[in-house]
């Protein structure tokens, strides 16, 4: 039986050299073992970056192809696109187990020792050399690049205590503490937001990218390193804080630029699948495919707000803490109601104002705004852009002379009616205000016609939202809740102000 035909159970029972050579093993590159793990996968249809959403013909293609060319590989992105994750899951591709000298610094191969501790024990041991065996988890390092990391972090240096307590002179080799990345031989090495890295700290890792050996102070090691790179950096990091060095990236082989959800569609899948919800959340509060949309679609607008600052982008992570705070504030107010079960409702969407206002970068304009100001008003640009997919668009209805299916709505509020839709309202008091409303529910059954009672009221709710940003409506927020009346009532009846104001 050939080696790589061993089950990790045979592989785990050969505990010395001799047996591993009678076994047939080969030393192969880490770059060489991706690229035959890949192959393997591919032919056998197997999916490798599981969980990552809209990569699909972009990025997992490009890093194929990476892995492919046997390159090290720099992930170029904005926050909150998986860049991380995506460098992690490469682990997937690694063997199961591999054997390195028992006791090794560097994990050493048993065929091929680079390490002196290995060297002198394969010398002196011989076939007895101990084996142990390396599990593929074990092989990935991962460094996030500050203003403080050294060059002794990385690659190494000298360690007096261990010179003295070995009694030997500084010119022996084995007074050196390894660094990272020598001790990442035979591994993936991470180094998360590249540019932070001081430039001088940069320079220290071009030999080993190219020629694959380190220096450390005075000695003169030729070190064949066995490392497959993987950088992540953040494009807005090159004019704010740092930037890569130039011979540097020239030595990074392939550079992937990542980027957002392109679909509405993509976003909640990625949200579903990392939002924690608690199991009685997911028993006790139901949430809408349009409620969904509308925190995607939060998301995309604040992408393209002028208030928000594109180079920094808009995480992922925004759309998950809003669906958990959304998830939330359905329980909170279950909770004070004393129901069982509960529904999401437009008004919950308070609760998703300060998982944006944590998330967005703001630009002059914005900052001038206010972080809830323009949280609020994304929340209305996404309830205005999702209004036009379930009902007729209401600029276009406002010109026609009859048949304004809005205007039953306008009229009633028109005559100086108004609404509070309370925050913590039971569902009894919701629905009573909501169809107190004459033509709202009209609206509703003639546009979106639902067996579902609960997302006919979600329908009716939003309905008086979208006709509020669409400045058919006046909303204010209460302390308690939301206030619906007519716009130009709502206009005249204004606080008067002083000389000065």
């Amino acid at each position: 039986m050939k080696y790589k035909d061993l089950s990790a159970e045979q592989k785990l029972k050969i505990s010395s050299l001799g047996q591993l050579k009678q076994a047939g093993f080969q030393p192969q590159s880490i770059k060489d073992e991706l690229r035959a793990n890949l192959i393997e996968k591919k032919k056998k249809g197997e999916n490798i970056f599981e969980g990552i959403w809209g990569y699909e013909d972009t990025v997992i293609p490009d890093v194929e192809r990476a892995i492919l060319s046997r390159h090290n590989i720099n992930f170029l992105g904005l926050r909150g696109q998986a860049k991380t994750r995506m460098a992690r899951m490469m682990t997937y591709l690694l063997d199961e187990y591999i054997p390195v000298i028992d006791g090794a610094p560097l994990n050493d191969d048993p065929l091929h020792p680079i390490s002196k501790f290995a060297r002198d024990k394969v010398e002196e041991k011989g076939d007895e050399t101990a084996i142990s065996w390396m599990h593929r988890d074990d092989r990935y390092t991962e460094k996030l690049a500050t203003p403080d990391v050294t060059i002794a972090d990385l690659i190494g240096d000298v360690d007096p205590i261990k010179a003295a307590s070995l009694k030997l002179p500084y010119s022996d080799e084995r007074v050196i503490h390894f660094g990272l990345v020598p001790r990442s031989h035979r591994g993936i090495f991470v180094i998360n937001e590249l540019p932070d890295l001081q430039a001088r700290i940069q320079v220290a890792l071009f030999n080993i990218l190219q020629e694959g050996d380190i220096q450390i102070r005075g000695f003169k090691l030729r070190m064949p390193l066995d490392v497959q790179f993987v950088f992540t950096a953040n494009p807005e990091d090159y004019t704010n804080r740092g930037s890569i060095v130039t011979p540097l990236k020239d030595r990074i082989d392939s550079q992937i630029i990542t980027h957002y959800p392109s679909s509405i569609e993509t976003g909640k899948k990625i949200t579903e699948q990392e939002a924690v919800l608690a199991n009685a959340q997911k028993d006790g509060v139901e949430i809408y495919e349009l409620a969904k949309d509308l925190i995607e679609q939060i998301a995309m607008e604040a992408r393209d707000s002028e208030y928000v600052d594109a180079k920094s982008g808009v995480s992922a992570r925004l759309t998950i803490s809003a669906f958990e705070n959304l998830v939330s504030a359905c329980e909170r107010r279950m909770l004070m109601s004393g129901e069982a079960k509960t529904s999401v409702r437009v008004n919950d969407f308070i609760g998703v104002i300060p998982a944006i206002t944590g998330k967005v970068e703001l630009v002059y304009e914005g900052e001038q705004e206010g972080p809830g100001i323009v949280a609020n008003n994304l929340v209305g640009k996404a309830i205005r852009s999702q209004f036009i997919n379930y009902f007729p668009d209401p600029e276009k209805e406002r010109k026609k002379e009859e048949g304004n299916p809005y205007e039953p709505i306008k009229e009633w509020f028109e005559k100086g009616n108004m609404i509070d839709l309370l925050f913590d309202a039971t569902e009894k008091d919701y629905q009573k205000e909501l169809k107190n409303i004459p033509g709202l529910e009209k609206l509703v059954d003639k546009y979106q016609k639902t067996s579902h009672e609960g997302f006919k009221y979600f329908l009716m709710e939003f309905a008086l939202f979208g006709l509020a940003e669409y400045s058919m409506l006046s909303k204010h927020q209460l302390e308690q809740g939301m206030q619906f009346k007519d716009l130009f009532t709502s206009m005249f009846s204004m606080p008067e102000m002083g000389d000065d104001e």
